[in-house]
């Protein structure tokens, strides 16, 4: 028996300044659907999703929503106007007694629904939003980049709840492994034309290569008929000449044919200069530490950056991964401890915040106003890593049309502001890169050629990222921090780090025979003849034995595969580094451990 779907598309048709987003498109959304829905940036994802809402009136066709069918909508910028507190906003429209899934929700998003929505960020607000949708509880949910501005814990805390929920939703993100993990059928749109396949995310990479190998094959065919039929129009013409007239109206309607195909949008021109080299060595931190107040931001750290290294900081939002960038690049002091940068350094920076744009410039003026890109006497051009460009070619290099280049940089969407953000940094030779949040709201394609240039930049580069895959594929060392004031060095990215991490399950403890006596307790070692500082370490020191002892063991596992020296030479490289030091470390805490307890029983 077939299913009622929950909503409806038929026909659609929607333009935009003369520009079709869509024309004739047809689409259902069954109960339990989970859905990619995914495409470049401006391919119009939002515009769909608002039309599936209901909030954008199509120009012809028909969005029906089944009799009795609830939903939800998580948008890019919620409105709060109206409401005191963030959880006041969350709470709208629930039933007295349901209160409590808005402070779960803001538990696992980490948010305080006390916060006054006028002191609130733009990411508290989202937040709030997002928790306000999943209190709802709809049998659909329509989620716009949901994962913007949750740090790894929020965002797998989400990932586990959307996982078990058994409402139907469609969802864009950049994440890969958000999607990958939660989608079980992708809607693709390209060139105004929605495809649907009944595969996850997992799947649509491999669909989307298939198809345009075969739109490239079917548009080769048609290119070679056109060249035989043009070739026969100037040299067969006979006297039939009805036959041939009527060839040569087939010979204009192909033509016709081609010029009607729609080009696939390429990916952007981004290119990175390195520069001048780098000293060796780029940084190096040693015994730094960091307070605001009573919190700490960072307790004693070291940590030497060679030159090509990627370094991954990854934590809770507040966790200080920002604090810490800012003190290793000299932009902050410690307040304890050491930073000495190396020789020859150029940093060019990517801010999360997008402080670099003027809302109220344009994007001619983005670049043509900063002094750093500016060509003395030429209003109309950039210099692009020591070449004048006009600035309209150098915007297309990056995926903006002529009309957009007088456009305000307030209308751009969030993709394309990280987009201009890109062509502002990439436009000067650095030698060190620090990329806080790269990845916000970019579509795959374009995290596929960043991913490739920074594997292929000769600088270094510091990255601050809550995109797992993206990790993975950049990164050969994170940095973690926990919110504690702690910092860890591991190798390799994410995966590596996690396997690195993750301590074994206990031993279950040895049952007692039913009627033996209690095994008798041990005697606490006596500490008389210590200090109150020395009794605290050898305290400390079982739990620091046994924490290094399995990060021994975790790369020692890793460095196992045989394959791994040829394959990840850096990885291998720091992985072993990581073990000489840790194994050091074991010797110098065993030795401690020893003498303190020779000290405590004399």
């Amino acid at each position: 028996m077939a299913r009622t779907p929950l909503l409806q598309l038929s026909d659609i048709s929607l333009t935009y300044g003369g520009n079709p987003v869509f024309d004739g498109l047809s689409l259902t959304v069954q109960p339990g659907d989970r859905v990619a829905l995914v495409g470049r940036n401006g391919s119009g994802k939002s515009t769909l999703m608002k039309v599936m809402a209901g909030l954008v009136e199509p120009d012809r066709g028909e969005v029906v929503l089944s009799s009795g069918v609830t939903t939800g909508y998580m948008e890019q910028d919620p409105d709060l106007s109206g409401f005191e507190t963030l959880g006041d906003f969350a709470r709208d429209g629930l039933d007295e007694g349901e209160g409590y899934r808005v402070e779960m929700a803001a538990e696992g998003l980490k948010f305080d629904p006390a916060r006054p929505v006028a002191t609130a960020s733009g990411g508290e607000r989202r937040r709030a939003a997002l928790a306000r949708l999943l209190a709802q509880a709809p049998e659909l949910m329509l989620l716009d980049e949901p994962t913007n501005h949750l740090d790894i814990e929020a965002i797998g805390w989400l990932e586990e709840h959307l996982s078990q929920t058994r409402a139907a939703f469609v969802l864009i993100s950049h994440d890969r492994a958000f999607l990958r993990r939660l989608t079980r059928a992708t809607l693709w749109i390209d060139r105004s034309e929605v495809r649907r396949q009944e595969k996850g995310f997992e799947g649509f990479e491999e669909w989307r290569e298939a198809i345009w190998s075969a739109e490239d094959d079917a548009r080769h065919k048609l290119d070679r008929k056109i060249k035989a039929e043009a070739r026969w129009a100037v040299e067969g013409i006979s006297a039939r000449r009805k036959r041939n007239q009527g060839r040569v109206r087939a010979l204009a309607a192909l033509r016709a044919e081609r010029s009607a195909q729609i080009r696939r949008q390429g990916t952007a021109a981004m290119a990175l200069d390195a520069g001048p080299q780098s000293g060796k060595k780029v940084i190096e931190a040693r015994g730094i530490a960091k307070t605001f107040g009573e919190r700490t931001i960072l307790r004693p750290f070291d940590l030497r950056i060679q030159r090509g290294d990627r370094i991954a900081f990854v934590g809770p939002n507040g966790a200080g991964k920002t604090t810490l960038i800012k003190m290793l690049t000299g932009e902050i002091a410690p307040d304890e401890g050491s930073v000495t940068l190396g020789t020859n350094l150029e940093i060019a920076v990517f801010d999360q915040a997008r402080a670099a744009l003027n809302p109220d410039q344009t994007l001619w003026e983005s670049l043509t106003g900063d002094p750093e890109m500016r060509v003395s006497g030429r209003a109309d051009q950039v210099m692009v890593r020591g070449v004048p460009k006009h600035v309209v070619a150098y915007l297309k290099d990056f995926l903006f049309d002529d009309a957009q280049a007088r456009a305000p940089v307030r209308s751009l969407s969030g993709g394309e502001k990280a987009r201009l953000l890109l062509a502002r940094l990439m436009a000067k030779p650095s030698n060190l890169l620090v990329m806080d949040e790269p990845t916000n709201d970019l579509d795959v394609e374009t995290l596929d050629l960043l991913q490739d240039l920074l594997g292929d930049y000769d600088g270094t580069v510091l990255l601050v990222s809550h995109d797992r895959d993206f990790i993975d594929r950049v990164a050969d060392t994170t940095v973690a921090m926990e919110g504690d004031g702690r910092a860890t060095v591991y190798a390799g990215g994410w995966s590596d780090y996690q396997a690195q991490r993750a301590a074994p399950a206990p031993e279950p403890a040895a049952a007692t025979p039913r009627g033996a006596p209690p095994a008798e307790e041990k005697p606490k070692t006596a500490k008389a003849g210590l200090s109150f500082t020395e009794k605290h370490r050898l305290d400390e020191l079982p739990g620091v034995l046994e924490r290094l002892e399995t990060e021994i063991a975790k790369l020692e596992a890793f460095l196992s595969d045989p394959d791994l020296f040829h394959s990840a030479p850096a990885k291998f490289e720091k992985a072993s580094l990581a073990l000489s030091e840790r194994q050091v470390a074991l010797a110098e805490a065993e030795e401690e451990w020893l003498a303190l307890e020779e000290k405590a029983a004399g």
